[in-house]
């Protein structure tokens, strides 16, 4: 698109980088980052002391962004198109695994993208830049889909209400662009007050988690994790909102063995031995430098975790807290 910001016109500052390669020394063997991105974790892993990182990401723009500089570090670095769920298809053995949440600055900066509400562009939202788009799930679900989406995945208190204003808008012309459904949700809530996010922050974040599938992946992605690292293996994952991180707390607490007995009368029941041991008791939040260099990096949180030896096993998403939505929406 003509005169659309680039990712190359901002320097991308990777979140919590410093914290994370600090609570996963000394780094070796081989790595996967999961959500590669603009390259920013795999750069740390590969010059903090991983002998290999393979850097997993489904947007097609990623690797072509990295061509510039992926070349100095030869075979130590391989870049793997896909979606970290499936990576234990990829590799297997591995010594550590990062990964590093939601959209990315890149993305964001490209109005073209359609993931921005503050610039005018398709309204797309895809990662993959395959199958169905922002646009299409705006102008086809149902109003009761699209007020679940909202709610359950945006935690828009005022869901039913901006569906209801997205299906009477679309009976009279396509919703196609980011800043006219801006315009639809900005006509449902109120102005907001200086300090307050901006009014389609949540329903962005929604939908384009629905788009994308992104809880599914999520959950999906942390059990290959446990199946794809060895015996010491470190998992570590970076997240944005509460939701993701309620469940990764949960998915480390449950394979910790750390969830104990919802009934304190019932008897006791056998307990797997657990897959991980937890190496960050609590979450690891951005420091005051962090947060003067990067403001994206204030609802940003860290978790790590170690793998036992113990087998890998199963699990049900909703022990882990993956809201549920009915429909279309994953």
């Amino acid at each position: 698109m003509a005169g659309a910001e680039t990712p190359s016109d901002k320097p991308h500052i990777p979140v919590l980088l410093r914290p994370l390669l600090a609570a996963v020394a000394p780094i070796s063997g081989v790595w996967l980052d999961g959500t590669f991105g603009a390259g920013g974790y795999t750069r740390g892993l590969l010059e903090g002391g991983a002998d290999k990182v393979i850097g997993v990401d489904r947007d097609p723009l990623a690797f072509e962004m990295a061509a510039d500089w992926a070349g100095d570090y030869g075979d130590r670095l391989v870049m793997q198109p896909g979606v970290f769920s499936r990576m234990d298809e990829y590799a297997q053995d591995l010594d550590g695994v990062v990964l590093d949440l939601g959209v990315s600055s890149m993305q964001l900066d490209q109005a073209e993208r359609g993931f921005s509400f503050m610039k005018d562009g398709p309204l797309d939202m895809r990662m993959s830049q395959e199958g169905e788009s922002a646009a299409d799930l705006v102008n086809t679900a149902t109003e009761a889909q699209l007020a679940d989406i909202l709610f359950h995945y945006g935690e828009e208190r005022a869901s039913r209400r901006i569906a209801k204003a997205i299906v009477k808008a679309r009976a009279d012309e396509p919703i196609t662009t980011t800043l006219r459904l801006v315009e639809i949700i900005e006509s449902c809530l109120p102005r907001p007050k200086p300090g307050q996010s901006h009014p389609a922050t949540r329903s962005f974040q929604g939908l384009r988690i629905a788009v994308n599938a992104e809880y599914e992946e999520l959950f999906q992605g942390l059990m290959a994790a446990e199946r794809a690292l060895k015996p010491g293996g470190q998992l570590a994952v970076v997240t944005f909102h509460s939701i993701e991180d309620r469940m990764v707390k949960r998915f480390f607490q449950s394979r910790a063995g750390k969830t104990g007995r919802a009934n304190r009368y019932a008897p006791e029941m056998e307990q797997e031995l657990p897959q991980f041991k937890l190496k960050t008791r609590k979450a690891v939040g951005p420091d005051e430098q962090e947060l003067q260099e990067n403001p994206r990096a204030r609802s940003a949180k860290l978790r790590v975790a170690v793998r036992t030896e113990a087998p890998a096993g199963e699990i049900d998403a909703r022990a882990i807290g993956m809201p549920q939505v009915g429909g279309r929406a994953k």
